[in-house]
Order: C-alpha cells, then sequence, then structure tokens
C-alpha cells in the first residue's frame, strides 16, 4: 500500500524510521503492516499528521504502536508537533499489507 502525503521528501525520512516500529503481535513493521494510511506536513505550523489505522480497533497493543509512532516521527522531526489521527474506516485487512510483508509471513 502506498502511503499518501503532500511531501514525499519528508515522507521518505518519516517512513524511514517507521520501518523501525513493529507490531509485537504480528512481528512486522507498521509500514509493511499497511497500518499507515497519510503523513501530511503543515509546514507553517509545523504540525505532522499521521493518519492510520491498527489491525483491530480493539487492538491490545494500539497503545504501544501508536506511542512508538508518534515517538519515532518526532525524534526524526525535532521540530515539528506529531499528531496521530486514529481511523478505522478504511478498515485495516489483510490486502494492505506489502508484497515484503507477505513474504515475511509466508502468505
Amino acid at each position: 500500500m502506498e502511503v499518501k502525503s503532500n511531501d514525499s521528501i519528508n515522507c521518505t525520512v518519516a517512513l524511514a524510521g517507521l520501518y523501525n516500529v513493529y507490531d509485537p503481535e504480528i512481528g512486522l513493521n507498521v509500514v509493511d503492516l499497511g497500518l499507515i494510511y497519510e503523513i501530511d506536513f503543515k509546514e507553517a505550523e509545523k504540525i505532522i499528521v499521521i493518519t492510520m489505522t491498527l489491525t483491530t480497533q480493539f487492538c491490545p497493543m494500539g497503545e504501544s504502536i501508536t506511542t512508538d509512532v508518534y515517538q519515532t516521527v518526532g525524534n526524526a522531526f525535532k521540530d515539528y508537533e506529531v499528531k496521530i489521527n486514529l481511523v478505522f474506516d478504511p478498515a485495516w485487512g489483510p490486502h494492505l499489507i506489502s508484497e515484503e510483508g507477505q513474504q515475511f509471513l509466508n502468505r
């Protein structure tokens, strides 16, 4: 799944960090898992809005995952405020897992 962004260069930097944030139950990073939908950079306000989801609305590791996403992007962009927009529409499904993720999971 391609992550939408209004700034492809900064998005690449953010994604590089997010490849190191894992869903601890599945063992796959949040990018290849398809949990990151959009990363918006509001330059004037110095705000980054990350629209993402979880595998289920009641994911027991949800708080841990969102905290890791928040901290990872915040560490990469120290002058920005990071906001997480957690959505469940569209719902996550296995079809969102990248080809690399599918191979990792042997699907």
